[in-house]
């Protein structure tokens, strides 16, 4: 089999399909895309995924769109390897009703603040004509980043994604109380620990960033460069300021959000 991957080294929709690339063991040639540069909405790309986001994954010709699909079909044709979906059926319904879930809360509520704080400068740096240029062009976040303008999200978007955010992990505790942990469904890692994995990361809340760094598909996947701290400065600087970056290996991981 041969994968190549369309992705972003920061983006966390290509993280989670990294992962599970890395934990099954299956090479895969990679091609990083520059989103602020707008790599991604190139007509070479678009033909391949219409929604003009990353990851794109193209196995033998074929191509599939979308994280939670990408890393659903990984396990589909690859299942020999590690596996992360469930035998049972009623757990395989359970996990996909929280990548749902997932998907729908975290997945998105993330955008704010990252936006907020890592991506802003780079459209404040913009005239008002390019950055419309630059939102109009996005077919699948027009409307996020319109909301967002050249000033950001308001306090009141960060405050709705935030408390987001904290209903995500008052779900996810009750979930593992439920199941037993380690892991959302028990014992083993599932497709949705993993959907959940870079919101976490990001956010650097639950304290579960040390968990994940024992798999050894953490570390390729969050490999250097694959962190906004990296690629903005800016970022780092205040999180060094605020003494809010626990460190991991050579990476460091953080926010300056609080959400307690």
């Amino acid at each position: 089999m041969t994968f190549t991957l369309y992705n972003a080294p920061q983006s966390t929709c290509s993280q989670r399909v990294r992962f599970v690339l890395n934990a099954k063991g299956l090479p895969f040639e990679e091609i990083k895309l520059d989103l602020l540069a707008g790599d991604q909405l190139k007509p070479e790309y678009l033909a391949l995924n219409p929604n003009g986001v990353v990851p794109t994954l193209d196995h033998d010709g074929a191509i599939v769109i979308d994280s939670s699909v990408i890393i659903e079909y990984l396990d589909e044709v690859a299942p020999d390897r590690e596996r992360f979906t469930p035998q049972d059926p009623v757990k395989r319904a359970h996990m996909r009703a929280l990548m749902r879930f997932i998907d729908e809360m975290p997945a998105a509520a993330v955008r704010v603040p990252t936006f907020n704080l890592a991506f802003l400068p780079r459209f404040a740096a913009m005239s008002e004509g390019e950055f419309l240029a630059f939102a109009e062009s996005k077919p699948l976040r027009k409307e996020f980043m319109l909301a967002m303008g050249r000033t950001g999200f308001p306090q009141k978007e960060m405050d709705a994604a935030l408390q987001r955010l904290r209903r995500t992990y008052e779900r996810m505790d009750a979930e593992l109380e439920k199941s037993g942990g380690p892991w959302l469904l028990g014992r083993e890692v599932s497709l949705a620990d993993i959907a959940l994995m870079p919101a976490i990361v990001r956010m650097a809340d639950l304290d579960q960033a040390t968990a994940w760094q024992d798999l050894p598909a953490f570390r390729p996947t969050y490999y250097p460069g694959s962190l906004l701290t990296e690629r903005f400065p800016h970022l780092a600087a205040r999180n060094q300021a605020t003494g809010t970056s626990p460190g991991f290996g050579p990476h460091r991981v953080g926010t300056s959000i609080p959400l307690e």
